[in-house]
């Protein structure tokens, strides 16, 4: 009470000689009508807006409005829900969830494809293989639905049209992981450089921007982090593939 008081949504009434307040039965009704407002889920300025309005045009206008507000809460928590049972079905179908879980589906079929081939390796999985799940979660979250992912679309085409695509990707890797101690002027660069090139489809690097972009002195934001995350000859391998597949797309 005090508090609608000093924001101005009741008035104060009167007081008692001995300071008590004075409220009569039209201040119960208000009070209670506030109350009404309030747990319909109108904040207290929409509230105040209403009382003023004696004719309730106001109130027709605030309560359509927080009708299409609740739609569209009822939308997202029905998207949200479908997206989180689709989580959940494929752990109870005992294929569990990728570490960088929770990703789209494509994502997450991608990364059990990842999964299956990694399983089949002699020795331990390419620190390149973890990095790039990494990578593709991060550019996935960082793009919002209803925007360009043609980026994802074009990888997305080239691993699932081809059986064998994900383990030419770990060969690859594996060549990334090679050049983790080397120096950037090592003749292995130029070979994975050429792997990369014939591994990626154009779809992707018609996304990369132009290559001035992702040179060394031009390099800003998202590149420099990419970048600064590679050791010196791996960064020089990924250099060498954006412009080798940026003159084949020319």
């Amino acid at each position: 009470m005090r508090h609608y008081h000093r924001i101005g949504l009741l008035p104060e009434p009167p007081r008692h000689p001995n300071g008590h307040r004075s409220y009569s039965l039209r201040d119960a009704v208000e009070l209670a009508r506030i109350r009404r407002l309030v747990e319909l889920g109108l904040s207290l300025d929409e509230v105040r807006d209403v009382v003023a309005d004696d004719a309730g045009s106001e109130l027709a206008e605030v309560l359509a409005e927080l009708d299409a507000d609740l739609a569209r809460q009822e939308e997202a928590t029905r998207q949200r829900r479908a997206r989180l049972a689709q989580l959940l079905g494929q752990v109870e179908e005992g294929g569990g969830l990728p570490a960088e879980s929770p990703v789209s589906p494509a994502l997450t079929t991608l990364f059990d494809e990842m999964a299956r081939v990694s399983a089949r390796l002699p020795g331990p999985e390419p620190a390149m293989a973890a990095k790039e799940r990494e990578l593709l979660a991060l550019l996935e979250t960082a793009t919002p639905d209803g925007t360009d992912q043609g980026w994802l679309d074009g990888l997305m085409g080239a691993l699932g049209s081809d059986p064998e695509a994900v383990a030419r990707a770990y060969e690859v890797y594996a060549r990334f992981d090679e050049l983790a101690q080397a120096p950037e002027d090592d003749p292995r660069v130029e070979a994975t450089t050429r792997a990369v090139v014939d591994f990626l489809p154009p779809e992707v690097i018609a996304h990369l921007g132009p290559t001035r972009e992702w040179e060394p002195e031009a390099v800003g934001g998202f590149a420099t982090a990419l970048f600064a995350d590679l050791a010196p000859a791996q960064a020089a391998a990924v250099r060498g593939a954006i412009r080798l597949l940026q003159e084949r797309v020319r």
